[in-house]
């Protein structure tokens, strides 16, 4: 039962549902990722993202980075391997077309979070599909938002916690000998220690880790094409001439090709299922649309940049064979290929990546289940308490448990969990736009920093505490821009 619904969901009902919302709102956007994409980069360049905040936010560059790390997991190893396997070479240009769609619907959920955040007593801000269905559709639907909140705590908070445990140590005990239970028991006291700090805690961590993790994996990834430079040209062909059949042999054929293109492009960087936006809430922006932009940014990261990386190792080694002859498949091949370029000892490095990958998803995880307790109580210490102490019991269980079937279930309520979101979305396109619009018009007018006016959107129900622009802030963009005084930016 678990197994069909999970076909039908994945199979049917939400890549076609992903593919409307992207595809639909990058035309209504006007390609917004694309006009944007200079901007992405700037967020890494700019003094405002590594500021330590005074008011006690969290900048957009640290949720930027707590959203790769929740994005960038097993599914960038294993799953591309996987895709490849089944779908052949032309499976890639496939996710790469599905990663560009998905920037804009990752643009819009995002921003919508943003818009409809609400602040809490510490300086930090709470946010979501939850909160954008509640306000965002009206009280009428505000069972959905609890459904929602309800499955993003069973999905990501229990179920995906304990396989990412299991994965780790797994993992690890391969590589490296440890047996599962003392990897577990680790990870647990680790994990243990950091979430008790709260989401600050969490994205001090993800500040280290992620640059550590996806720098790491990406330098050995270049280093690769670096070692085999005259034969990318020929991988590249091979990859566009299989997504349209034009190559002999392409593992399924072209309809396995797109389908495994799509199904791991929108699994990989979770565009559209309302997950990244719980964490995109949490940063202080001036406009909602500046942290659409930084996590459409975070899908690049993810789709673009760490699968093709993965994609190339795969395809640039001796080991890959598109007739299938290999019986090599999953995270073994991308194993087996880094060892066919730098020895051995590549094997080990890709255990220590889906370690790390797998640590900061599930310090991710725990923060989507907080966050879901947050829609029903924001008072109730004791409830967020009892919850960390049951994420460090499922991190030491899931090392050492056989969890095909808790998989299965995730899979369900995952499928669930986008089903919602993507309907909230469509619910939600026109005020998407609308917030993206007020962003265009000032790029136009010539701000440098657009600055949201929450007074111009009551209709909204925003929460206005939410939207006090810092004074530092209004005086630096007064500063910058070239029509406004302070008192109008305001």
């Amino acid at each position: 039962m678990l197994e069909f619904l999970g076909n039908l969901l994945w199979g049917k009902v939400l890549i076609a549902l992903l593919i409307f919302v992207g595809v639909g709102f990058t035309l209504a956007s006007r390609f917004v990722q694309f006009r944007y994409f200079g901007r992405m980069f700037r967020i890494l360049s700019a003094s405002q993202a590594f500021k330590k905040d005074k008011h006690g936010h969290l900048s957009s560059f640290q949720a930027l980075l707590l959203s790769v790390a929740g994005r960038v997991g097993g599914g960038n190893i294993a799953g591309v391997a996987v895709a490849i396997t089944l779908g052949g070479p032309g499976a890639i240009f496939w996710m790469w077309v599905v990663g560009m769609m998905g920037m804009a619907t990752s643009f819009l959920e995002c921003t919508l979070a943003q818009t409809f955040k609400q602040a809490e007593p510490d300086g930090t801000y709470r946010g979501g599909p939850a909160h954008y269905i509640a306000r965002g559709l009206g009280k009428r639907w505000i069972w959905l938002a609890g459904l929602y909140s309800i499955l993003l705590l069973i999905t990501f908070g229990f179920g995906f916690t304990a396989l990412q445990s299991y994965a780790v140590a797994t993992s690890v005990g391969d590589a490296f000998g440890v047996p599962v239970y003392y990897t577990g028991i680790g990870l647990a006291m680790i994990v243990g220690i950091i979430i008790f700090g709260g989401v600050k805690r969490i994205a001090r961590v993800a500040e280290i880790l992620v640059p550590i993790m996806a720098g790491g994996y990406l330098l050995l990834a270049f280093v690769v094409l670096g070692m085999n430079l005259e034969q990318i040209p020929a991988v590249i062909t091979l990859i566009v001439k299989s997504a349209f059949g034009l190559e002999p042999v392409v593992g399924g054929g072209i309809g396995a090709a797109i389908l495994m293109g799509v199904k791991r492009g929108l699994f990989s960087n979770e565009a559209g299922l309302g997950s990244a936006p719980n964490v995109a809430a949490v940063a202080y922006v001036p406009h909602p649309a500046n942290q659409g932009v930084v996590q459409a940014f975070s899908v690049f990261i993810d789709t673009l940049i760490i699968c093709s990386a993965t994609a190339f190792i795969i395809l640039l080694s001796g080991i890959y064979d598109p007739a299938g002859a290999s019986d090599v498949e999953g995270v073994a091949l991308t194993q087996a290929a880094l060892a066919d370029h730098i020895g051995e000892w590549g094997r080990s490095f890709v255990s220590v990546a889906l370690f790390l990958f797998g640590f900061s998803t599930i310090l991710y995880n725990y923060y989507l289940g907080e966050n879901s307790l947050n829609f029903f109580s924001t008072e109730n210490q004791n409830l967020f308490n009892g919850f960390r102490v049951v994420i460090i019991g499922l991190v030491c269980w899931g090392a050492t448990t056989d969890l095909s079937t808790v998989f299965g279930f995730a899979d369900v309520t995952m499928g669930l969990l986008a089903l919602v979101n993507l309907i909230a979305l469509i619910g939600l396109m026109k005020p998407g736009l609308r917030i993206m619009r007020d962003f265009d018009e000032q790029i136009a007018q010539g701000y440098d920093q657009p600055v949201f006016d929450a007074k111009r959107f009551k209709d909204m129900d925003l929460d206005a505490a939410a939207w006090e622009i810092e004074p530092e802030d209004l005086e630096r963009i007064a500063g910058k821009t070239a029509k406004a005084p302070a008192e109008s930016l305001s």
